[in-house]
């Protein structure tokens, strides 16, 4: 299906029924990543999984920047005139999940944040090493966005009192201590570590999360 949101057109698929529950992919992903996910998920909520802006089926613009996404969303979520959401963001998809709370919480019941950060210098030194050397190769504007964005305030996120799922890999693309800082500094979370798994393999393609996030929702 396609919305007209922000300018924009944002691709999205519906599945289910229930209260709304969005789902939010990665950089450089789209909305499949999401399929094994979202068949079970749909048991209990009407699912929305939506290509961002500049992924998948959605439209490419030249504009990459977390904030028009995340505007891109609270559009969305208004044009179709959403209540009580949920959302599950991954990656790029937490941020936007994690910037759309920070302004406007009151349309969320709750988030799961999976694979979030706050800033560049949150990666491991060795990964930014790694993604400056792919960018001077490849000039992708998605990996110039992880490199420049986001700029997210710690204070911003002491004043989100929803319910929030945190999870990090054991062996993420981030320095662990975000995350303890994290969990310490949302007024209501818990954190998960998926034991043995890298930034999205508990994720892509995948279900596992499903018991700990139908648990957390409902």
């Amino acid at each position: 299906m396609i919305a007209e949101v922000n300018n924009i057109t944002l691709f999205y698929e519906v599945s289910g029924s229930g209260d709304p529950l969005i789902l939010l992919h990665g950089n450089g992903e789209d909305h499949r990543i999401f399929d094994a996910l979202a068949k079970k998920l749909a048991a209990d909520f009407t699912v929305y999984a939506v290509d961002s802006r500049n992924h998948g089926q959605s439209q490419k613009t030249e504009d990459y920047a977390y904030k028009t996404m995340a505007k891109d969303i609270n559009g969305f979520i208004q044009m179709l005139d959403l209540k009580k959401v949920r959302l599950v963001g991954f990656s790029d998809g937490a941020v936007i999940g994690l910037m759309l709370a920070t302004a406007h919480e009151e349309i969320f019941e709750k988030i799961a944040l999976l694979g979030v950060n706050l800033k560049p210098s949150d990666f491991k030194d060795e990964v930014m090493r790694e993604m400056k050397k792919e960018y001077e190769e490849s000039k992708d504007p998605l990996l110039k966005l992880m490199l420049e964005q986001p700029d997210i305030k710690i204070d911003a996120v002491r004043r989100v009192r929803l319910p929030v799922f945190l999870t990090a890999a054991e062996n993420d693309l981030f320095k662990p201590s975000l995350y303890t800082d994290l969990v310490n500094t949302f007024p209501n979370a818990e954190l998960k570590i998926a034991a043995g798994h890298d930034h999205g393999s508990y994720i892509v393609n995948s279900d596992i999360l499903y018991p700990d996030l139908i648990r957390f929702f409902k």
